[in-house]
């Protein structure tokens, strides 16, 4: 009987206990999902503008800039952008720089990680503190630099000054050297017994380990290439040489003609987002996968 009415007594208590902790858990669920939805509608409300608007005519996008519903909808400023050359144009550069650019940066950007990583040479530490230096300067402070060594070497305004300056960046070194640092040496041991090269246990053994370094090096080098513009002002001028973002730098700035345009303006952003996104989507699961390419000891 005793037991019994322990049992009676104890149980009860217990029960409001976990009910109450279920249900702080569920607020807190609440709670952080809230303020999650909300951040991303923070972030993403300007893009629907931007897609929502590229499909109004311009009286109803100037009168009423910020409505998510087109009235009425059309696809007139898509049509303006396909008639006009120039557009084409901007595409076609920004696929030339842009490819020439992600590529070389891949290979240069992993052959100089490796080296960092693997090889011991004189002034090794002070190279990779140089490089970690080079990622502290802003950007902006090098575009006079820039533009003096691209006109004393004779590539102003030509397709060698645009993508040449862009060819290896301090971060996707520092990325590299960090990843290879992370796979064994023991992996390269068998491959230099049988008297294999350095560059061929780098192309043939570890390149192939560093598939997921290599995708985020080239994700981030299409992105910041595609998206580039300070460095494509300074490189050339020529309106034959205009790339996507500067077409539609000078088309938000009014530079190709009158009005607001907004329609035009923000069909031209968004098909030029449009490539980024789909890169991000297709490898968004291999982005630095280490455990993909690994090897314990």
């Amino acid at each position: 009987m005793s037991a019994t009415t322990a049992t009676r007594v104890t149980g009860p208590r217990h029960l409001p206990t976990a009910a109450r902790a279920e249900r702080r858990q569920r607020a807190g669920r609440v709670l952080t999902y809230s303020f999650l939805i909300s951040i991303a509608i923070v972030f993403i409300f300007p893009f629907l503008i931007a897609i929502v608007t590229s499909f109004k005519t311009e009286p109803n996008a100037t009168a009423d800039p910020l409505s998510l519903r087109p009235a009425p909808a059309t696809t007139d400023a898509f049509h303006q952008l396909f008639q006009d050359q120039d557009f084409f144009r901007w595409v076609q550069n920004s696929v030339i720089v842009t490819l020439s650019v992600t590529f070389l940066r891949v290979f240069l950007d992993s052959l100089a990680g490796y080296a960092l990583a693997r090889l011991r040479f004189t002034g090794r530490g002070m190279a990779f503190a140089a490089i970690v230096t080079v990622m502290a300067v802003p950007g902006v402070v090098l575009l006079i630099p820039k533009f003096l060594m691209i006109r004393q070497l004779g590539m102003y305004d030509t397709y060698y000054g645009m993508i040449i300056p862009l060819l290896v960046d301090a971060a996707g070194v520092f990325i590299m050297k960090n990843f290879f640092e992370s796979i064994p040496a023991s992996v390269e041991e068998s491959a230099r017994i049988d008297g294999a090269s350095i560059f061929r246990i780098y192309w043939s053994i570890v390149l192939p380990m560093a598939r997921p370094a290599l995708i985020t090096i080239f994700i981030l080098s299409f992105q910041g290439s595609w998206n580039e513009l300070a460095h494509f002002i300074i490189s050339a001028q020529s309106t034959s040489l205009d790339t996507l973002t500067k077409g539609v730098a000078q088309l938000a700035s009014g530079q190709l003609g009158s009005g607001n345009r907004y329609p035009l303006k923000l069909a031209a952003s968004v098909l030029m987002t449009i490539p980024v996104a789909l890169l991000f989507f297709a490898f968004q699961r291999r982005i630095m996968n280490v455990s993909s390419g690994a090897v314990k000891e």
